[in-house]
C-alpha cells in the first residue's frame, strides 16, 4: 500500500517536522502509516551510525519489520555486529538473501565490479541487492519506509529531505537522522550506549560518492530485470 500525496504536502511536512527531534519524526512516521491504514518498517544495512535509526525505530515500535538484504559479502565484522544490535535492540530483522549464491554468482560474473565498472556494478546491484530489497518491499508492502539516509553522506541524497516519496518502490520515505551530523550520530550512539561498527563495505557501490540503486532512479527498472 502506497501514500499518495502531493508535493505541496510533503514540502509542508518537511517544514515542520525540521524542528522535531528525529525519535518525534520516527514516532510521527509511524502513526502516518496507522492513520492511513498501511504499515511501516526501518531498512538498515549496517554499515557505520546504523544503529542509531534502529533505537529510533524499536523506541517508536518495538517490533517494527527491520528490511535487511544480506547479500552474502558482507565483512566478518558487520556480521557480528548485526547479531549484536538484533540482540540488543530485540530487532524484528526480516532478512532476504539473493535467488544466487556469492559463489554461484563468482564463479560465473569474476570478482565484484570494481568503480571503474559503472554497468558492471549495475548488475551486480540489480541481482545481489536490488531484487532481494523489491522483494522484500513487495512482502511487507510498507506504506512508510523509514531509512538511515542523511544529507552529508553524498551530492545525490542531499536533494532529498526528511520525507520524500519514493518511486523505486512505492512508499512515502522518511529519514530520521537526514539533517544530523557525523558528531550528532556519535553522540547519540554515546549516550545509548550502542555500538558501531567501521569495518562496513558495500561492493554494489564500490565507493561512498555512488548510489547503489536503491535511492537512485535507475534502481526499479535495474531489480525488474534481474527478478
Amino acid at each position: 500500500m502506497s501514500v499518495k500525496v502531493s508535493a505541496e504536502q510533503i514540502a509542508s511536512w518537511n517544514s515542520e517536522l525540521r524542528q522535531k527531534s528525529p525519535l518525534e519524526i520516527t514516532q510521527w512516521a509511524i502513526a502516518l502509516a496507522k492513520e492511513s491504514g498501511g504499515n511501516a518498517i526501518v531498512s538498515t544495512n549496517f554499515r557505520p551510525y546504523e544503529a542509531v535509526v534502529l533505537h529510533l525505530a524499536t523506541q517508536a515500535q518495538a517490533d517494527l519489520p527491520v528490511l535487511w538484504v544480506d547479500h552474502g559479502y558482507n565483512r566478518p565484522a558487520t556480521y557480528k555486529h548485526a547479531e549484536e544490535v538484533k540482540a540488543l535492540l530485540g530487532l524484528n530483522l526480516k532478512a532476504y538473501l539473493p535467488k544466487i549464491t556469492p559463489a554461484h554468482r563468482d564463479a560465473i560474473d569474476g570478482p565484484i565490479p570494481t568503480p571503474e565498472d559503472e554497468e558492471g556494478l549495475k548488475k551486480f546491484s540489480a541481482v545481489m541487492k536490488l531484487e532481494p530489497f523489491q522483494r522484500g518491499m513487495r512482502e511487507l508492502a510498507p506504506s512508510i519506509w523509514i531509512t538511515a539516509l542523511r544529507k552529508v553522506q553524498n551530492p545525490n541524497r542531499a536533494e532529498l529531505d526528511i520525507v520524500s516519496a519514493d518511486s523505486n518502490f512505492g512508499s512515502l520515505k522518511i529519514s530520521p537522522v537526514f539533517y544530523f551530523s557525523d558528531d550528532e550520530m556519535e553522540a547519540y550512539l554515546a549516550a545509548h550506549k550502542l555500538p558501531n561498527e567501521w569495518d562496513y563495505f558495500d561492493p554494489a557501490k564500490a565507493d561512498e560518492k555512488r548510489e547503489c540503486g536503491l535511492h537512485a532512479g535507475w534502481g526499479k527498472s535495474a531489480a525488474q530485470s534481474a527478478s
